[in-house]
């Protein structure tokens, strides 16, 4: 199954042990997943762990490392700029639409717009669930 973690989903995983941003985390490169990424991704992933100091830089880093690395890698050149309510999202849903993957987050309303790709946007906690019933 095809994944794109929303950095909200990595936000919370990193910030608590407790939630299903944290056991979908732990589960990532053990499970039928394959996260999928690109460089605004990866920039917007060490931006926003580096903004929350729970974390030193070398932590972060060894965090996105490992997130390269499991993850497939893309180019994107769509630009369809905006169609989310958040413009800033919108390499997300370009990145959905070239990999066919569905989009984990938390703010699901920020989405709506993908269901017109044909994507799905799902929670951590939903996805944990669909994975139970596989």
């Amino acid at each position: 199954m095809n994944i794109i973690l929303d950095t909200n989903v990595l936000f919370s995983a990193i910030r608590s042990s407790l939630g299903a941003s944290y056991r979908l985390l732990q589960r990532i490169d053990q499970t039928s997943l394959q996260l999928h990424i690109s460089t605004p991704l990866v920039l917007e992933y060490e931006a926003a762990l580096k903004r929350n100091k729970s974390l030193s830089d070398t932590d972060v880093e060894a965090v996105v490392d490992y997130l390269c690395h499991i993850s497939e890698k893309h180019g994107i050149f769509y630009l369809w700029r905006p169609v989310l309510r958040d413009p800033q999202d919108d390499h997300i849903l370009e990145l959905a639409v070239k990999t066919n993957a569905m989009i984990i987050t938390w703010n699901l309303k920020d989405f709506v717009p993908a269901a017109q790709f044909g994507l799905t946007v799902e929670t951590p906690r939903g996805l944990l669930k669909l994975l139970e019933n596989l």
